[in-house]
C-alpha cells in the first residue's frame, strides 16, 4: 500500500509494530552480555567457549544482511518481515529452552538469521509508508527505537537474570514478537514483488563459507591448541577456500555478489576501513565488562546492568549532538574526537583494578558510547552521501556485513587472549609460589596461604587465579588501546567532499 493510500491510524499501528521488531532485535545485541556469567554455570562451558553465544549470532546476522534485498524483491517485503518475526520470536523460545552449549549456539544461528532481516526491512517499510515529507520524523522514530534497544539491554537483562534467571533474556522477545506479528500481518499489505531480482549465488555460498569457518577457528582454536588440532587446519584451509573463490567472483562475474564498483569511491571504503577497526575493539569491550565486574569485582548481576546502561545513554547523546554538530565540524574532525575519547577511555581501563569504584566504570562508560557514537554517525552518514542512488541498497549490506564480522572476530580473538594469558601468568606466579619462599613463612601469610598445607594450597592458587585474571583483563585492555591509536591516521583517508567528487570525475 503506498503512502499516499496509507490513511494516518494505520500508518502509526503499523509504526508501531515495525518498531517492536526494531526493538526486539536491537535488545538482544545487549541483553544476554549480562547474563554470560550465568549461562557459563549452566551450560557447563568455559569462559572461551561461552562466547560462542555472542560470535554465533553476530557472524549469522551478518552473513543474513546481505541477500535481503534479494529476499524481500523475491518473496515479497511484507511476508519476508512477517516470516522474520515469527522465526525470530521461535528462535528465541529454543534458546531459553537450551540445555546445553551447542543447543543455544544452535539456536542463537537460527535467531541471527532472523534477526537479521528485521532491521533493513523495517526501516524500508517506515519510508514506504509515510509520505516523503515525513520521512525525517520516520526516521527519527527508527533511531530511537534502535537506540533505546542497547540502552535497555543491560539493566533489562540483569533484572531478569537476578530475579528469574538467564532464560528469561530470551523469552522477554516473546510478546514483542507475537504483537508484531499480529499487527504486521493485520495492517501491513504485501508490496510489489519483482520476480526478475537475482542473487550471485557462488558469490555469497563461497563467503559465508569463509567467514563461518574462519569464525568457528577463531572460537574453537583455543579449546584445541590451534593448528596443532586437525579440526583448525581443516576450518583455515575452509575459510581460505571461501575467501579466494569470492574475490575470484567478484572479479570475474558479470553481476557479482558485491560490486567492486563501491570501492571506488574514497569516502565509502574509508568508513568501511574504519568502522570494521572500531567493531573490532568496541563489540569485545563490551562482552569483556560483565565477566570482569561480575567475577573479579564481585557485582551482583543487576548492579552490573545498571552500571552498563550508561553506555547507551552516552550513544544517544553523541546521536543528538553528530546530527547538530556535523554540517559545521565536518565528518573528520569529529571521527577524529571519538577516536580520542575512545583511546582516553580505553586507557582508563587499562589501569583498572578490583578497586576502581563505580563512578569511574560509569563515567568510563558514558564516555567510551558517547565516543564510539561520535565515530560511527558520522561515518555511516559519510559511506553513502557519496555513493550513486543505484549503489546504496547494496553498500549497507556490505557496510553492516563488514561491521559485523569485525565485531565477531574482536570478541573471539580478545577471550582467546583472555583464556591464555590467564593461565600464561598463572605460571610465572605460581613458579614463585613454594614452601621456601620466605614471604610465606610468616604472619598471616604462613596462616592461612601455608603452600605445604591442602586448605592452604588451595585458598593460594585461588589468589593465583585472581591475580592472573586480573592481569590478563588489563592485557585485553592494552591491546585495543593500541589498535585505537593505530586506527586514528585511518581518519586521514575520508576526503572532502569536493575532493571526492573531483576524484570521480577523473
Amino acid at each position: 500500500m503506498t503512502a499516499a493510500a496509507t490513511p494516518t491510524p494505520r500508518r502509526i499501528l503499523i509504526t508501531a509494530c515495525v518498531m517492536m521488531t526494531v526493538l526486539m532485535q536491537t535488545l538482544d545485541s545487549t541483553i544476554a552480555n549480562v547474563a554470560l556469567p550465568y549461562m557459563q554455570g549452566s551450560l557447563a562451558a568455559s569462559q572461551e567457549e561461552i562466547s560462542w553465544v555472542l560470535t554465533s549470532y553476530i557472524v549469522a546476522s551478518a552473513i543474513m544482511t546481505a541477500p535481503v534485498g534479494y529476499m524481500a524483491g523475491r518473496f515479497g517485503r511484507t511476508r519476508v518481515l512477517v516470516s522474520s518475526a515469527i522465526g525470530f520470536t521461535l528462535a528465541s523460545i529454543l534458546c531459553g529452552m537450551s540445555q546445553t552449549l551447542d543447543q543455544i549456539v544452535l539456536f542463537r544461528v537460527i535467531q541471527g538469521l532472523f534477526g537479521a532481516l528485521l532491521v533493513p526491512l523495517s526501516q524500508s517499510t517506515l519510508l514506504d509508508i509515510w509520505p516523503p515529507a515525513q520521512h525525517g520524523a520516520a526516521m527519527a522514530v527508527w533511531i530511537t527505537g534502535a537506540l533505546v534497544g542497547p540502552i535497555l539491554g543491560p539493566s533489562l537483562g540483569g533484572f531478569l537474570t537476578e530475579h528469574y534467571n538467564w532464560r528469561w533474556v530470551f523469552y522477554i522477545n516473546v510478546p514483542f514478537g507475537l504483537l508484531a506479528t499480529a499487527g504486521l500481518l493485520a495492517f501491513l499489505r504485501e508490496g510489489p514483488k519483482n520476480s526478475n531480482v537475482r542473487l550471485d549465488w557462488t558469490g555469497f555460498l563461497a563467503l559465508s563459507l569463509g567467514v563461518g569457518a574462519l569464525q568457528t577457528m577463531l572460537d574453537r582454536g583455543g579449546t584445541l591448541d590451534w593448528f596443532s588440532s586437525r579440526e583448525i587446519q581443516v576450518e583455515t584451509v575452509l575459510a581460505g577456500l571461501g575467501f579466494y573463490i569470492f574475490a575470484t567472483q567478484t572479479i570475474l562475474a558479470p553481476k557479482p555478489f558485491l560490486s567492486p564498483r563501491l570501492f571506488k569511491d574514497m569516502n565509502f571504503t574509508a568508513a568501511v576501513v574504519i568502522t570494521s577497526a572500531l567493531g573490532l575493539m568496541m563489540f569485545a569491550t563490551m562482552a569483556l565488562l560483565p565477566p570482569y565486574l561480575q567475577i573479579l569485582l564481585n557485582y551482583p548481576v543487576a548492579t552490573i546492568g545498571m552500571i552498563m546502561a550508561p553506555r547507551g545513554i552516552g550513544a544517544m547523546v553523541a546521536a543528538v549532538m553528530c546530527g547538530k554538530l556535523m554540517p559545521r565540524l565536518g565528518a573528520r574532525l569529529l571521527v577524529t574526537v571519538g577516536f580520542i575519547t575512545t583511546i582516553y577511555t580505553l586507557h582508563l581501563m587499562t589501569r583498572w583494578t578490583p578497586d576502581v569504584s563505580e563512578q569511574t566504570i560509569i563515567l568510563t562508560g558514558f564516555l567510551q558510547g558517547w565516543g564510539s557514537t561520535c565515530t560511527t554517525v558520522p561515518l555511516t552518514t559519510l559511506a553513502f552521501t557519496t555513493l550513486g542512488s543505484e549503489l546504496r541498497a547494496e553498500a549497507a549490506g556490505v557496510y553492516n556485513l563488514v561491521r559485523m564480522i569485525a565485531s565477531s572476530i574482536g570478541i573471539s580473538i580478545t577471550t582467546a587472549l583472555l583464556v591464555s594469558n590467564t593461565q600464561v601468568n598463572h605460571a610465572i606466579i605460581s613458579a614463585a609460589v613454594t614452601p621456601f619462599n620466605r614471604a610465606l613463612q610468616n604472619g598471616a601469610a604462613m596462616e592461612f596461604w601455608n603452600p605445604g598445607s591442602p586448605h592452604g594450597a588451595v585458598l593460594l592458587d585461588s589468589v593465583i587465579n585472581r591475580q592472573s585474571s586480573i592481569i590478563a583483563y588489563g592485557d585485553d585492555f592494552k591491546l585495543m588501546l593500541v589498535l585505537s591509536i593505530i586506527a586514528t591516521p585511518l581518519v586521514l583517508l575520508i576526503q572532502t567532499k569536493s575532493k571526492n567528487k573531483a576524484m570521480a570525475a577523473e
